[in-house]
């Protein structure tokens, strides 16, 4: 190596050094130089960094020192010279367990190290054999690590370090008592090394039961936003939101996405709908088998695909190299799981744009989990045809193919394409073809570019005031009540129930108030698509609220009431019938029938018998 190179990877044993020369590697991240400091070659370390810092790399540099022990290289296996591992690696994921392989295979490739991977939806018999065979260091998921062990498959009798990556997604994941079962089988005189990209208190606590005087490290990265990421909220309507993504992804026309939603379901459908309008896309969620799951990250990393749907499955850890652009079609949960799915862009030093769909009810929430993530984002609408159509021919005017230098042969045939159709045709022709390959835009709702929304403040439903009235065609005689009006109010409108006021319930029809900032909105998409439901309208009322109140107005079907004073022994309601006013009979002064459990209704009718509770 070169003397720059050799400055740049100090504290790196040689072979692995090596390996990130001839990778490309020209400086390190700061996770990878914090865990290489002189006094931590033996330490055991519990670390948080950011997601897509180097994490995978800065693992394998920690544990090389314990593992070589000074040598160059481990001594190959020979035919009958078995011995145990060095080295457990634990993955939350299948996904993320062979991408870590993945990555310390060419890490170690200079030290001869066999690095096998154990994890779930692979065949075990072909693992039992590699295990067999031989590995210096294991990689797996959590229940397939602990099965092999207790079938006798895997002896980590041996072990110098075990890494546990993303710890507190195995937590969350339920791998609790598979870890606990993996560290109390583990020598005890190992070293322990936690990553994680956050540090709650169950991780805390798992360091300091499995840990010997662990050395915290935090990069500065960790407290900040992640500055090769670019964050955009788009403001959506509901039931445009698929129409939503697929205009995004025409603007941006990035050369690898990913799209994440809540649900398998509506991965399934999701990637059924962008198929159907032209885009390449692969799936990836819980329910695909391990081979297709690995088949579609491969589409992804080989350019075969563009855009991957996925659910969270695929949030933690997973890297595909030149991932330009992150859709979260639905809001995550938490701010964690927003920034584990967003940094699968703008990793090693790369930019990425992570766009967050933001349907009006679901606007607040949004606001809140970008605050509590510490994220500052920009708010708009999703792009339009024209804003699409215009990117498009900025594209290809600056086509790489337009400036590149024509050959002799291309010249050659060049000139024979314009001496025969002419220059306009053959550029129109050039145009078909581009306009051809990529999918129309989709027409969205024309509304009012939305801002970030103003600080939070609670606000009780009814309490809109000096808004806009409308009146809907349901009252008393179609059983309208609140509790199916309002949510109806809100799809139909578009709003949410912050936005709803005071709703009065007449005879045939109810009246309700929207809050001014929404009532434009809410009055023109009334316009446009109208309310959905059979026989049910919503008009705006130009001079505000009848005065009339609801109880005030004559039901026309009501019938007149009578009062009936009440007389001990002689109720007759429901469909039973009681009548006596002396227990024990059903005549005044009888004895009449003995009581007999169960009750009888009206003749025809249903009767019920009394249970036998020692049946």
């Amino acid at each position: 190596m070169t003397d720059s190179e050799n400055a740049a990877f100090a504290g790196v044993v040689p072979p692995l050094a090596q390996a990130l020369a001839a990778r490309g590697y020209a400086t390190l991240t700061p996770v990878q130089l914090a865990v290489l400091g002189p006094n931590l070659t033996e330490a055991d370390l519990l670390v948080s960094a950011q997601t897509g810092s180097g994490k995978t790399v800065a693992f394998g540099m920690a544990i090389a020192p314990t593992l070589l022990q000074g040598s160059d290289g481990f001594e190959p296996f020979r035919p009958g010279g078995w011995a145990p591992p060095l080295a457990l690696i634990i993955a939350p994921t299948r996904e993320l367990a062979l991408q870590v392989c993945r990555e310390l295979d060419w890490l170690y490739a200079p030290t001869n190290a066999r690095v096998v991977s154990c994890v779930g939806g692979m065949d075990m018999r072909t693992e039992r054999q590699a295990l067999n065979a031989g590995a210096h260091i294991v990689v797996g998921t959590p229940g397939r690590l602990r099965d092999h062990i207790e079938r006798g498959a895997l002896d980590i009798g041996a072990l110098r370090a075990v890494v546990l990556d993303e710890a507190d997604e195995m937590l969350d994941l339920g791998f609790r008592e598979d870890l606990e079962f993996i560290l109390d089988a583990a020598p005890p005189e190992r070293r322990t090394l936690l990553f994680s990209a956050t540090v709650p208190k169950p991780i805390a606590m798992l360091a300091k039961r499995f840990q010997r005087e662990a050395v915290r490290i935090s990069t500065a990265q960790e407290k900040s936003q992640h500055v090769d990421i670019e964050y955009r909220v788009l403001a959506v309507a509901p039931n445009e939101r698929e129409n939503a993504i697929i205009n995004v992804l025409r603007y941006f026309d990035a050369k690898s996405t990913m799209v994440f939603c809540g649900t398998r379901m509506a991965v399934t459908h999701l990637a059924a709908r962008l198929g159907n309008r032209g885009f390449a896309v692969v799936a990836l969620s819980g329910e695909l088998s391990q081979t297709e799951r690995t088949h579609a990250l491969q589409a992804m990393r080989d350019g075969r695909a563009r855009v991957c749907v996925a659910t969270d499955v695929a949030a933690r850890g997973i890297d595909l190299p030149g991932l330009d652009l992150v859709v979260h079609a639905d809001p995550p949960v938490n701010a964690d799981t927003l920034l584990h799915r967003s940094g699968r862009t703008g990793r090693a030093g790369n930019k990425g744009i992570c766009v967050v769909l933001a349907p009006h009810n679901r606007k607040r929430g949004v606001q809140r989990l970008l605050q509590d993530a510490k994220i500052v984002a920009q708010w708009g609408t999703p792009p339009r045809a024209a804003d699409i159509l215009a990117a498009d021919r900025e594209r290809m005017l600056n086509d790489a193919s337009l400036l590149a230098e024509v050959t002799d042969d291309e010249r050659v045939f060049a000139a024979e394409l314009l001496a025969r159709h002419g220059a306009e045709k053959v550029a129109a022709a050039y145009l078909r073809l581009q306009q051809a390959s990529r999918p129309a835009p989709e027409e969205l709702l024309d509304v009012a570019a939305e801002a970030e929304p103003a600080p939070y403040q609670k606000r009780s439903h009814g309490q809109a005031g000096g808004g806009v009235w409308f009146s809907i065609s349901a009252g008393h005689k179609q059983n309208a009540e609140p509790r199916w009006l309002l949510p109806l109010i809100c799809r139909v409108g578009h709003v949410t129930r912050r936005d709803v006021g005071a709703i009065k319930i007449f005879h045939t029809e109810s009246q309700f108030e929207i809050a001014g900032e929404a009532a434009e909105r809410f009055a023109a998409q009334i316009a446009r698509e109208g309310t959905g439901e059979k026989q049910i309208t919503i008009t705006r009322l130009p001079g505000g609220p009848t005065e009339q109140a609801a109880e005030a107005r004559p039901r026309e079907d009501a019938k007149p009431y009578r009062k009936t004073p009440y007389k001990p022994g002689q109720y007759k309601g429901g469909q039973g019938k009681f009548t006596g006013g002396k227990p024990g009979g059903d005549k005044e002064g009888g004895a009449g029938k003995p009581y007999k459990p169960g009750f009888a209704g009206k003749a025809g009718g249903p009767k019920f018998k009394k249970r036998d509770h020692k049946a």
